[in-house]
């Protein structure tokens, strides 16, 4: 008799993960600087940065392929730090699918249980439903040598699924991809989540990735975390400066400015911020964040920022101006799609207060209002 597996295996299984102190260094050299990270049950996490920020290396250490250097990682409510891979009851889909090319797909995907234990009619149960919702079944007697790099991704993924893991770990599956295969795998990825609820740990630099896909994101830099929150937290109040540059496409604009007594002095121009705006006794200078769609065109005398439009780009379904300000950096703002521009015109900008951003120029922390 074949045993059926549904979605609710992995609702019964799905694992709490906590990270506290973790640490890692290579000799003298300390690249993860004391993560504390709680992952719920069923949570979709991801973690995103710069290559180079320790997000890898951090999953790598939940993996138990790298040593945990200091600090506790608790896996369904036990301590894992000394347990080999095998005994931590996750799986992980790497950037390069490490697929056996020797073996059919059926064989790549069953090949872990078998060296389990499992039994054949389990096997064959597991790989058969794992295959039917990643739609690979007309594949599994393929090698992956016959099959496109979007399917050989769906392989590692199903290879990952048979085991029934209690958390899944995804190590930049995608950046092998072309765009088009990017962003339909993307989609496949949410929807597998929203059908199995497994926990996900999931490691990208690519922000689109992170913004779309998360149900927390965890922004990383230099082996140190910079802000964690929903995705539409870290874009509409980011913490830093870091994060603000770094979560958003086209980046935010980052202004230098100086703020006395209630008055914002913005490239020469000095405007009055409302009393409600919460920043009157402050007096220092700063850094201002500007979103690109939260400039508005206006008259020269309402203006705050006034440009030559140097670079035009049409999308389709936006199109973005680059002006030229006299700052370091050339100012994006968003436009209607259907925005007449012409290179070389004159533009002129404000903002509406509530949508300006304060940062620390030192610490390259928000400033909170008081």
């Amino acid at each position: 008799m074949i045993v059926k597996h549904e979605v609710a295996t992995w609702e019964e299984n799905v694992a709490e993960i906590a990270l506290r102190g973790i640490q890692k260094f290579y000799g003298s050299l300390k690249v993860i600087h004391d993560i504390d990270i709680d992952i719920e049950s069923g949570e979709f996490l991801v973690l995103v940065g710069p290559s180079g920020c320790g997000k890898s290396t951090l999953l790598r250490m939940i993996a138990g392929l790298e040593e945990i250097s200091g600090g506790e990682l608790q896996i369904e409510g036990r301590t894992v730090n000394l347990l080999p891979p095998a005994e931590r009851n996750i799986a992980m889909v790497f950037q390069d699918y490490a697929l056996y090319p020797h073996m059919s797909v059926r064989d790549n995907m069953s090949f872990g249980l078998k060296m389990r234990g499992s039994k054949d009619e389990e096997i064959q149960s597991r790989v058969s439903h794992a295959a039917d919702i990643l739609k690979i079944t007309e594949y599994l007697d393929r090698r992956p040598a016959q099959l496109s790099g979007g399917q050989r991704q769906r392989v590692a993924m199903g290879r990952a699924i048979v085991r029934e893991p209690a958390a899944f770990l995804f190590d930049e599956p995608l950046s092998n991809l072309d765009a088009a295969l990017r962003v339909e795998m993307r989609l496949e990825i949410a929807k597998l989540h929203h059908r199995m609820r497994a926990t996900t740990i999931y490691v990208t630099h690519d922000q689109v990735e992170a913004m779309t896909l998360a149900d927390r994101i965890v922004v990383m830099n230099a082996g140190v975390i910079e802000q964690i929150g929903k995705p539409l937290d870290l874009y509409h109040r980011p913490a830093s400066l870091f994060v603000a540059r770094f979560i958003g496409s086209p980046t935010m604009n980052t202004l230098p400015a100086s703020l006395t007594n209630g008055r914002l002095t913005l490239l020469k121009k000095s405007i009055h911020l409302d009393e409600t705006f919460g920043y009157g006794g402050l007096d220092s200078q700063i850094v201002v964040g500007i979103r690109p769609e939260d400039l508005i065109q206006c008259s020269e005398e309402d203006a705050w920022v006034t440009g030559e439009l140097l670079v035009a780009e049409r999308l389709g379904s936006q199109t973005y101006g680059y002006v030229e300000i006299g700052h370091s950096k050339m100012l994006c703002a968003e436009f209607p799609r259907t925005s007449d521009l012409n290179v070389g015109e004159t533009l002129h900008f404000r903002v509406q207060t509530e949508s300006l951003h304060l940062f620390d120029p030192t610490t390259g922390r928000r400033i909170t209002p008081v």
